[in-house]
């Protein structure tokens, strides 16, 4: 068997990359960046809608602690006055109504 040769210790061999290998790092590189904008329009879109649901639970959180104040203050009769006006139309006698149109 022949031997074979080989470099001295000292010396290493440099491998050159051809144009195709170029090409396909280049085009690797290009999609890996397309991929990375995209990520971080997803991660803002993301970040909007997290804003926007923690406002809507700040929200139903304040709502939540009217209506716990509203039930430890009990059924007093000008909260039940007040529901009755507001949401079933009560009137007192001597009392006018004014309409501004029908629905």
């Amino acid at each position: 068997m022949a031997k074979k040769e080989r470099a001295p210790k000292g010396r290493r061999r440099i491998l050159h990359a051809g144009p195709l290998t170029k090409l396909l790092l280049l085009v690797l590189l290009l999609g890996i960046g397309w991929q990375l904008y995209r990520l971080q329009g997803q991660v803002e879109a993301a970040q909007a809608e997290k804003d926007l649901l923690a406002a809507q639970v700040e929200v139903k959180r304040q709502e939540n602690s009217a209506l716990a104040a509203d039930i430890e203050a009990g059924g007093s009769q000008e909260k039940m006055e007040e529901i009755a006006r507001n949401e079933l139309g009560m009137v007192f006698p001597g009392e006018y109504v004014l309409c501004d149109g029908i629905d």
